[in-house]
Protein backbone atom coordinates (compact mmCIF):
# COMPACT_ATOMS: atom_id res chain seq x y z
CA UNK A 1 0.00 0.00 0.00
CA UNK A 2 1.30 3.46 -0.87
CA UNK A 3 2.16 5.81 1.97
CA UNK A 4 1.31 8.80 -0.21
CA UNK A 5 -2.09 10.14 -1.18
CA UNK A 6 -2.45 11.70 -4.59
CA UNK A 7 -5.55 13.69 -5.40
CA UNK A 8 -6.52 13.35 -9.05
CA UNK A 9 -8.68 16.23 -10.25
CA UNK A 10 -11.87 15.19 -12.06
CA UNK A 11 -11.53 18.35 -14.12
CA UNK A 12 -8.72 17.07 -16.34
CA UNK A 13 -6.98 14.21 -14.54
CA UNK A 14 -4.04 16.21 -13.20
CA UNK A 15 -2.68 15.60 -9.68
CA UNK A 16 -3.65 18.62 -7.60
CA UNK A 17 -2.36 17.49 -4.22
CA UNK A 18 0.16 15.01 -2.94
CA UNK A 19 0.63 14.32 0.76
CA UNK A 20 2.42 11.73 2.86
CA UNK A 21 0.11 9.66 5.03
CA UNK A 22 0.78 10.03 8.73
CA UNK A 23 2.75 7.22 10.34
CA UNK A 24 2.53 5.74 13.82
CA UNK A 25 4.84 8.19 15.56
CA UNK A 26 3.25 11.22 13.91
CA UNK A 27 -0.21 10.00 14.87
CA UNK A 28 0.75 9.32 18.47
CA UNK A 29 2.43 12.70 18.78
CA UNK A 30 -0.59 14.55 17.35
CA UNK A 31 -2.97 12.81 19.73
CA UNK A 32 -0.74 13.54 22.71
CA UNK A 33 -0.57 17.22 21.74
CA UNK A 34 -4.34 17.32 21.40
CA UNK A 35 -4.86 15.85 24.86
CA UNK A 36 -2.38 18.24 26.45
CA UNK A 37 -3.78 21.32 24.69
CA UNK A 38 -7.36 20.41 25.61
CA UNK A 39 -6.62 20.46 29.34
CA UNK A 40 -5.86 24.19 29.19
CA UNK A 41 -8.50 25.00 26.56
CA UNK A 42 -11.37 23.60 28.60
CA UNK A 43 -10.50 26.07 31.36
CA UNK A 44 -10.48 29.05 29.01
CA UNK A 45 -13.52 31.34 29.36
CA UNK A 46 -16.18 30.75 26.71
CA UNK A 47 -16.03 34.36 25.53
CA UNK A 48 -12.32 33.86 24.82
CA UNK A 49 -13.01 30.71 22.82
CA UNK A 50 -15.72 32.54 20.87
CA UNK A 51 -13.41 35.46 20.10
CA UNK A 52 -10.62 33.19 18.84
CA UNK A 53 -12.95 31.21 16.61
CA UNK A 54 -14.55 34.39 15.29
CA UNK A 55 -11.13 35.56 14.19
CA UNK A 56 -10.55 32.15 12.64
CA UNK A 57 -13.73 32.45 10.61
CA UNK A 58 -12.68 35.93 9.53
CA UNK A 59 -9.36 34.53 8.31
CA UNK A 60 -11.10 31.72 6.45
CA UNK A 61 -13.50 34.08 4.68
CA UNK A 62 -10.64 36.39 3.71
CA UNK A 63 -9.18 33.52 1.68
CA UNK A 64 -12.56 32.62 0.19
CA UNK A 65 -11.69 33.09 -3.48
CA UNK A 66 -8.64 30.84 -3.29
CA UNK A 67 -10.52 28.26 -1.21
CA UNK A 68 -13.33 28.10 -3.77
CA UNK A 69 -10.92 27.66 -6.68
CA UNK A 70 -9.09 24.85 -4.86
CA UNK A 71 -12.40 23.14 -4.19
CA UNK A 72 -13.31 23.21 -7.87
CA UNK A 73 -10.03 21.55 -8.84
CA UNK A 74 -10.22 18.95 -6.07
CA UNK A 75 -13.78 17.68 -6.57
CA UNK A 76 -15.20 19.35 -9.67
CA UNK A 77 -17.86 21.77 -8.44
CA UNK A 78 -18.38 24.62 -10.94
CA UNK A 79 -16.47 27.75 -9.97
CA UNK A 80 -19.72 29.74 -10.14
CA UNK A 81 -21.06 27.58 -7.29
CA UNK A 82 -17.94 26.83 -5.21
CA UNK A 83 -17.97 30.17 -3.30
CA UNK A 84 -21.31 29.11 -1.84
CA UNK A 85 -19.53 26.59 0.35
CA UNK A 86 -17.40 29.36 1.82
CA UNK A 87 -20.56 31.37 2.54
CA UNK A 88 -22.24 28.33 4.06
CA UNK A 89 -19.22 27.64 6.26
CA UNK A 90 -19.33 31.20 7.50
CA UNK A 91 -23.08 31.12 8.14
CA UNK A 92 -22.93 27.95 10.20
CA UNK A 93 -19.79 28.86 12.10
CA UNK A 94 -21.00 32.32 13.08
CA UNK A 95 -24.40 30.96 14.10
CA UNK A 96 -22.84 28.37 16.38
CA UNK A 97 -20.56 30.97 17.92
CA UNK A 98 -23.55 33.21 18.55
CA UNK A 99 -25.64 30.54 20.27
CA UNK A 100 -22.80 28.93 22.24
CA UNK A 101 -23.27 31.01 25.43
CA UNK A 102 -26.89 29.90 25.68
CA UNK A 103 -26.35 26.32 24.47
CA UNK A 104 -23.44 25.71 26.86
CA UNK A 105 -24.85 27.57 29.86
CA UNK A 106 -25.48 25.75 33.13
CA UNK A 107 -28.94 24.22 33.35
CA UNK A 108 -30.97 25.34 36.38
CA UNK A 109 -33.46 22.64 37.47
CA UNK A 110 -35.27 25.09 39.76
CA UNK A 111 -35.04 26.24 43.35
CA UNK A 112 -34.84 23.79 46.22
CA UNK A 113 -34.52 25.25 49.74
CA UNK A 114 -31.15 24.57 51.29
CA UNK A 115 -29.48 23.53 48.05
CA UNK A 116 -27.69 24.90 45.02
CA UNK A 117 -28.19 22.66 42.02
CA UNK A 118 -27.18 22.89 38.38
CA UNK A 119 -26.11 20.77 35.44
CA UNK A 120 -22.91 21.76 33.64
CA UNK A 121 -21.92 20.70 30.13
CA UNK A 122 -18.37 19.37 30.30
CA UNK A 123 -16.27 18.83 27.16
CA UNK A 124 -15.58 15.25 26.16
CA UNK A 125 -11.86 15.62 25.41
CA UNK A 126 -10.59 14.86 21.90
CA UNK A 127 -13.07 14.73 19.01
CA UNK A 128 -12.07 12.82 15.87
CA UNK A 129 -13.76 14.19 12.74
CA UNK A 130 -13.83 12.25 9.47
CA UNK A 131 -15.04 14.53 6.68
CA UNK A 132 -16.22 13.61 3.16
CA UNK A 133 -15.27 15.14 -0.17
CA UNK A 134 -18.67 16.24 -1.47
CA UNK A 135 -19.14 19.13 0.99
CA UNK A 136 -15.85 19.03 2.85
CA UNK A 137 -16.24 22.39 4.59
CA UNK A 138 -19.98 22.32 5.24
CA UNK A 139 -19.85 18.89 6.87
CA UNK A 140 -16.66 19.45 8.86
CA UNK A 141 -17.78 22.80 10.29
CA UNK A 142 -20.82 21.12 11.84
CA UNK A 143 -18.54 19.26 14.23
CA UNK A 144 -15.31 21.25 14.40
CA UNK A 145 -16.65 24.62 15.51
CA UNK A 146 -19.08 23.44 18.22
CA UNK A 147 -16.51 20.92 19.49
CA UNK A 148 -13.92 23.65 19.96
CA UNK A 149 -16.45 26.05 21.45
CA UNK A 150 -17.41 23.39 23.98
CA UNK A 151 -13.79 23.04 25.12
CA UNK A 152 -12.69 19.99 23.14
CA UNK A 153 -9.65 19.45 20.95
CA UNK A 154 -10.24 18.28 17.37
CA UNK A 155 -8.31 15.96 15.09
CA UNK A 156 -9.55 16.03 11.49
CA UNK A 157 -9.11 13.39 8.82
CA UNK A 158 -10.11 15.02 5.51
CA UNK A 159 -11.04 12.97 2.48
CA UNK A 160 -8.20 11.98 0.16
CA UNK A 161 -10.18 13.70 -2.61
CA UNK A 162 -10.13 17.05 -0.79
CA UNK A 163 -7.04 17.06 1.45
CA UNK A 164 -6.39 20.79 1.10
CA UNK A 165 -9.63 21.63 2.87
CA UNK A 166 -8.38 20.48 6.26
CA UNK A 167 -5.18 22.44 5.86
CA UNK A 168 -7.17 25.58 4.97
CA UNK A 169 -9.30 25.30 8.11
CA UNK A 170 -6.31 24.62 10.36
CA UNK A 171 -4.41 27.59 8.93
CA UNK A 172 -7.39 29.90 9.48
CA UNK A 173 -7.76 28.76 13.09
CA UNK A 174 -4.06 29.33 13.71
CA UNK A 175 -4.32 32.85 12.28
CA UNK A 176 -7.26 33.44 14.59
CA UNK A 177 -5.07 32.63 17.58
CA UNK A 178 -6.21 29.09 18.38
CA UNK A 179 -3.54 27.54 20.62
CA UNK A 180 -1.33 24.89 19.03
CA UNK A 181 -2.53 21.31 19.30
CA UNK A 182 -6.23 22.08 19.54
CA UNK A 183 -7.03 21.56 15.87
CA UNK A 184 -4.82 19.22 13.90
CA UNK A 185 -5.14 17.60 10.50
CA UNK A 186 -3.95 14.06 9.82
CA UNK A 187 -3.91 12.46 6.38
CA UNK A 188 -4.64 8.83 7.19
CA UNK A 189 -5.23 5.47 5.62
CA UNK A 190 -8.37 3.58 6.64
CA UNK A 191 -6.50 1.14 8.88
CA UNK A 192 -4.85 3.92 10.90
CA UNK A 193 -8.15 5.78 11.22
CA UNK A 194 -9.77 2.64 12.61
CA UNK A 195 -6.88 2.09 15.03
CA UNK A 196 -7.30 5.62 16.36
CA UNK A 197 -11.00 5.02 16.99
CA UNK A 198 -10.35 1.69 18.67
CA UNK A 199 -7.74 3.19 21.00
CA UNK A 200 -8.40 5.38 24.02
CA UNK A 201 -6.95 8.41 22.24
CA UNK A 202 -10.27 9.97 21.20
CA UNK A 203 -13.51 10.55 23.07
CA UNK A 204 -16.01 11.05 20.27
CA UNK A 205 -16.15 10.37 16.53
CA UNK A 206 -18.02 12.55 14.03
CA UNK A 207 -18.27 10.74 10.71
CA UNK A 208 -19.93 11.76 7.46
CA UNK A 209 -19.93 9.24 4.65
CA UNK A 210 -21.43 6.01 3.39
CA UNK A 211 -23.50 3.47 5.29
CA UNK A 212 -20.63 1.00 4.90
CA UNK A 213 -18.29 3.59 6.42
CA UNK A 214 -20.71 4.07 9.31
CA UNK A 215 -20.65 0.34 10.02
CA UNK A 216 -16.83 0.45 9.99
CA UNK A 217 -16.92 3.22 12.61
CA UNK A 218 -19.32 1.18 14.74
CA UNK A 219 -17.05 -1.86 14.56
CA UNK A 220 -13.98 0.18 15.47
CA UNK A 221 -15.75 1.59 18.53
CA UNK A 222 -17.35 -1.70 19.57
CA UNK A 223 -14.98 -2.22 22.48
CA UNK A 224 -15.30 1.31 23.87
CA UNK A 225 -18.01 3.33 25.60
CA UNK A 226 -17.69 6.46 23.47
CA UNK A 227 -20.23 8.11 21.23
CA UNK A 228 -20.33 8.62 17.48
CA UNK A 229 -22.29 11.00 15.29
CA UNK A 230 -23.00 9.34 11.95
CA UNK A 231 -24.33 11.24 8.94
CA UNK A 232 -24.68 8.58 6.30
CA UNK A 233 -26.55 8.04 3.05
CA UNK A 234 -29.79 9.36 1.67
CA UNK A 235 -32.40 8.68 -0.98
CA UNK A 236 -34.32 11.83 -0.33
CA UNK A 237 -37.85 12.17 -1.74
CA UNK A 238 -40.10 15.06 -2.65
CA UNK A 239 -43.85 15.18 -3.13
CA UNK A 240 -45.55 17.70 -5.41
CA UNK A 241 -49.19 18.08 -4.36
CA UNK A 242 -51.95 19.08 -6.75
CA UNK A 243 -52.08 22.58 -5.18
CA UNK A 244 -48.35 23.27 -5.58
CA UNK A 245 -46.89 26.27 -7.36
CA UNK A 246 -45.51 24.24 -10.26
CA UNK A 247 -42.96 26.80 -11.41
CA UNK A 248 -41.47 26.98 -7.93
CA UNK A 249 -41.58 23.20 -7.56
CA UNK A 250 -39.78 22.65 -10.85
CA UNK A 251 -37.09 25.26 -10.10
CA UNK A 252 -36.48 23.96 -6.58
CA UNK A 253 -36.46 20.27 -7.41
CA UNK A 254 -34.26 20.55 -10.50
CA UNK A 255 -31.69 22.38 -8.41
CA UNK A 256 -32.21 19.93 -5.53
CA UNK A 257 -31.46 16.97 -7.79
CA UNK A 258 -28.62 18.28 -9.93
CA UNK A 259 -26.67 20.83 -7.87
CA UNK A 260 -23.13 19.60 -7.19
CA UNK A 261 -23.73 16.96 -9.89
CA UNK A 262 -26.22 15.30 -7.54
CA UNK A 263 -23.45 14.55 -5.05
CA UNK A 264 -25.33 15.58 -1.94
CA UNK A 265 -26.48 13.39 0.94
CA UNK A 266 -29.69 15.42 1.07
CA UNK A 267 -30.09 15.86 -2.69
CA UNK A 268 -33.45 14.93 -4.21
CA UNK A 269 -33.24 11.48 -5.82
CA UNK A 270 -36.94 10.56 -6.23
CA UNK A 271 -40.02 12.68 -6.85
CA UNK A 272 -43.70 11.81 -6.47
CA UNK A 273 -46.19 14.06 -8.26
CA UNK A 274 -49.96 14.12 -7.90
CA UNK A 275 -51.47 12.73 -11.06
CA UNK A 276 -53.50 15.93 -11.59
CA UNK A 277 -50.30 17.89 -12.29
CA UNK A 278 -47.94 15.09 -13.26
CA UNK A 279 -47.72 15.74 -17.00
CA UNK A 280 -47.12 19.52 -16.88
CA UNK A 281 -44.63 19.04 -14.05
CA UNK A 282 -42.64 16.37 -15.89
CA UNK A 283 -42.57 18.35 -19.14
CA UNK A 284 -41.32 21.51 -17.41
CA UNK A 285 -38.87 19.56 -15.25
CA UNK A 286 -37.21 17.78 -18.16
CA UNK A 287 -37.05 21.01 -20.18
CA UNK A 288 -35.25 22.83 -17.37
CA UNK A 289 -32.85 19.95 -16.65
CA UNK A 290 -31.89 19.89 -20.32
CA UNK A 291 -30.63 23.47 -20.02
CA UNK A 292 -27.67 22.56 -17.82
CA UNK A 293 -24.26 23.28 -19.30
CA UNK A 294 -21.96 20.30 -18.65
CA UNK A 295 -18.30 21.06 -18.97
CA UNK A 296 -15.06 22.30 -17.45
CA UNK A 297 -16.04 23.59 -14.00
CA UNK A 298 -13.32 26.25 -14.01
CA UNK A 299 -15.21 28.07 -16.78
CA UNK A 300 -17.81 30.61 -15.70
CA UNK A 301 -20.51 29.36 -18.03
CA UNK A 302 -20.52 25.80 -16.71
CA UNK A 303 -23.49 24.91 -14.51
CA UNK A 304 -22.84 21.16 -14.16
CA UNK A 305 -19.35 19.90 -13.47
CA UNK A 306 -17.92 16.39 -13.43
CA UNK A 307 -18.53 13.90 -10.68
CA UNK A 308 -15.59 13.42 -8.35
CA UNK A 309 -14.43 10.18 -9.98
CA UNK A 310 -15.27 8.18 -13.09
CA UNK A 311 -16.16 5.16 -10.96
CA UNK A 312 -18.90 7.17 -9.24
CA UNK A 313 -20.31 8.29 -12.60
CA UNK A 314 -20.29 4.69 -13.76
CA UNK A 315 -22.51 3.69 -10.82
CA UNK A 316 -25.12 6.20 -11.99
CA UNK A 317 -24.75 5.06 -15.60
CA UNK A 318 -25.36 1.46 -14.52
CA UNK A 319 -28.41 2.33 -12.43
CA UNK A 320 -29.87 4.34 -15.30
CA UNK A 321 -29.23 1.66 -17.91
CA UNK A 322 -30.79 -1.01 -15.67
CA UNK A 323 -33.89 1.14 -15.12
CA UNK A 324 -34.34 1.71 -18.87
CA UNK A 325 -33.93 -2.02 -19.50
CA UNK A 326 -36.67 -2.63 -16.94
CA UNK A 327 -39.12 -0.24 -18.59
CA UNK A 328 -38.18 3.28 -17.52
CA UNK A 329 -37.98 6.09 -20.07
CA UNK A 330 -35.08 8.53 -20.11
CA UNK A 331 -36.21 12.04 -21.01
CA UNK A 332 -32.76 13.58 -21.55
CA UNK A 333 -30.56 12.66 -24.52
CA UNK A 334 -26.94 12.43 -23.28
CA UNK A 335 -25.76 13.05 -26.84
CA UNK A 336 -26.86 16.66 -26.40
CA UNK A 337 -24.04 17.05 -23.85
CA UNK A 338 -20.75 16.73 -25.70
CA UNK A 339 -18.71 16.47 -22.50
CA UNK A 340 -20.45 13.19 -21.59
CA UNK A 341 -18.38 10.65 -23.52
CA UNK A 342 -19.61 7.70 -21.47
CA UNK A 343 -16.12 7.03 -20.11
CA UNK A 344 -15.29 9.93 -17.81
CA UNK A 345 -16.54 11.66 -14.67
CA UNK A 346 -18.53 14.04 -16.89
CA UNK A 347 -22.14 12.84 -16.77
CA UNK A 348 -25.22 14.47 -18.30
CA UNK A 349 -28.27 15.03 -16.13
CA UNK A 350 -31.00 12.44 -16.50
CA UNK A 351 -34.73 12.37 -15.73
CA UNK A 352 -36.46 9.00 -15.63
CA UNK A 353 -40.20 8.32 -15.80
CA UNK A 354 -42.19 5.07 -15.83
CA UNK A 355 -40.06 4.02 -12.87
CA UNK A 356 -41.04 1.67 -10.05
CA UNK A 357 -39.72 0.89 -6.60
CA UNK A 358 -38.49 -2.40 -7.96
CA UNK A 359 -35.70 -0.51 -9.73
CA UNK A 360 -32.37 0.17 -8.03
CA UNK A 361 -32.44 3.78 -9.18
CA UNK A 362 -35.46 4.33 -6.91
CA UNK A 363 -34.14 2.40 -3.92
CA UNK A 364 -30.34 2.60 -3.74
CA UNK A 365 -28.42 5.82 -3.26
CA UNK A 366 -27.40 7.19 -6.67
CA UNK A 367 -25.35 10.19 -5.52
CA UNK A 368 -25.28 11.60 -9.01
CA UNK A 369 -27.30 13.63 -11.55
CA UNK A 370 -30.26 11.31 -12.03
CA UNK A 371 -33.80 11.45 -10.65
CA UNK A 372 -36.86 9.25 -11.02
CA UNK A 373 -40.39 10.71 -11.11
CA UNK A 374 -43.59 8.77 -10.33
CA UNK A 375 -47.27 9.83 -10.36
CA UNK A 376 -49.39 9.28 -7.24
CA UNK A 377 -53.14 9.43 -6.73
CA UNK A 378 -53.23 10.72 -3.15
CA UNK A 379 -51.34 12.02 -0.15
CA UNK A 380 -51.51 8.54 1.39
CA UNK A 381 -49.83 6.96 -1.63
CA UNK A 382 -47.12 9.62 -1.59
CA UNK A 383 -46.38 9.07 2.10
CA UNK A 384 -46.22 5.30 1.63
CA UNK A 385 -43.72 5.64 -1.20
CA UNK A 386 -41.63 8.25 0.60
CA UNK A 387 -41.34 5.91 3.58
CA UNK A 388 -40.51 2.92 1.39
CA UNK A 389 -36.78 3.39 1.82
CA UNK A 390 -33.96 2.34 4.11
CA UNK A 391 -32.97 6.00 4.37
CA UNK A 392 -34.45 9.01 6.13
CA UNK A 393 -32.33 12.16 5.97
CA UNK A 394 -34.65 14.79 4.46
CA UNK A 395 -37.94 14.88 2.59
CA UNK A 396 -39.90 17.71 1.01
CA UNK A 397 -43.42 18.64 0.02
CA UNK A 398 -44.47 21.37 -2.39
CA UNK A 399 -47.90 22.74 -1.49
CA UNK A 400 -49.75 25.93 -0.67
CA UNK A 401 -51.34 24.30 2.39
CA UNK A 402 -49.11 24.60 5.47
CA UNK A 403 -51.56 22.67 7.65
CA UNK A 404 -51.44 19.76 5.24
CA UNK A 405 -47.65 20.00 5.08
CA UNK A 406 -47.30 19.70 8.85
CA UNK A 407 -49.71 16.76 8.96
CA UNK A 408 -47.82 14.97 6.19
CA UNK A 409 -44.47 15.70 7.82
CA UNK A 410 -45.63 13.97 11.00
CA UNK A 411 -46.14 10.78 8.98
CA UNK A 412 -42.90 10.75 6.99
CA UNK A 413 -39.84 9.01 8.47
CA UNK A 414 -37.18 11.69 8.08
CA UNK A 415 -34.76 13.86 10.01
CA UNK A 416 -35.78 17.11 8.29
CA UNK A 417 -39.10 17.92 6.63
CA UNK A 418 -39.23 20.79 4.15
CA UNK A 419 -42.12 22.67 2.62
CA UNK A 420 -41.51 24.48 -0.69
CA UNK A 421 -37.76 23.99 -0.55
CA UNK A 422 -35.19 21.21 -0.28
CA UNK A 423 -31.47 20.48 0.03
CA UNK A 424 -30.65 23.16 2.62
CA UNK A 425 -29.35 23.08 6.17
CA UNK A 426 -30.65 25.80 8.48
CA UNK A 427 -28.01 26.12 11.22
CA UNK A 428 -30.72 26.98 13.76
CA UNK A 429 -32.36 23.58 13.24
CA UNK A 430 -31.15 20.14 14.25
CA UNK A 431 -29.45 18.17 11.46
CA UNK A 432 -30.15 14.49 11.96
CA UNK A 433 -31.32 11.37 10.17
CA UNK A 434 -33.25 8.19 10.83
CA UNK A 435 -32.89 4.59 9.64
CA UNK A 436 -29.72 4.09 7.56
CA UNK A 437 -29.17 7.84 7.25
CA UNK A 438 -27.41 7.68 10.58
CA UNK A 439 -27.75 8.80 14.14
CA UNK A 440 -26.81 11.74 16.31
CA UNK A 441 -27.36 15.42 15.70
CA UNK A 442 -25.35 18.43 14.61
CA UNK A 443 -26.20 22.12 14.23
CA UNK A 444 -28.61 24.09 16.43
CA UNK A 445 -28.25 24.22 20.20
CA UNK A 446 -29.10 20.50 20.24
CA UNK A 447 -25.89 19.80 18.33
CA UNK A 448 -23.77 20.78 21.32
CA UNK A 449 -25.24 17.94 23.38
CA UNK A 450 -23.34 15.11 21.71
CA UNK A 451 -20.07 17.03 22.07
CA UNK A 452 -20.42 17.46 25.84
CA UNK A 453 -21.38 15.33 28.82
CA UNK A 454 -23.71 16.49 31.59
CA UNK A 455 -22.21 16.87 35.05
CA UNK A 456 -24.57 17.46 37.96
CA UNK A 457 -23.69 19.72 40.90
CA UNK A 458 -25.69 18.97 44.04
CA UNK A 459 -24.59 21.37 46.79
CA UNK A 460 -26.21 21.23 50.22
CA UNK A 461 -25.88 24.43 52.24
CA UNK A 462 -24.19 24.15 55.62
Amino acid sequence: MSNTLRTVSPVDGRIVAERALAGGREIASALQRARAAQRDWRAAPLDERCAILTRGVDAFVADGAAIAEELTWQMGRPIRHAPGEVRGFEERARHMIAIAPDALADIDPGDKPGFTRFIRRDPLGVVFVLAPWNYPYLTAVNAIVPALLAGNAVVLKPSHQTPLTGERMAAACARGGLPAGLFQVLHLGHADAERIMASDAVDFVAFTGSVAGGHAVQRALAGRFVGAGLELGGKDPAYVRADADLDAAVDGLVDGAFFNAGQSCCGIERIYVHEAVYRPFVDAYAALAAKYVLGNPTEAGTTLGPMARTALADVVRTQTAEAVAEGARALIDPAAFSADTGASPYLAPQVLVDVTHGMRVMREESFGPVVGIMPVASDDEAVALMNDSEYGLTAAVYTRDETAAVALGARVDTGTWFMNRCDYLDPALAWTGVKNSGRGCSLSRVGFEQLTRPKSFHLRHA
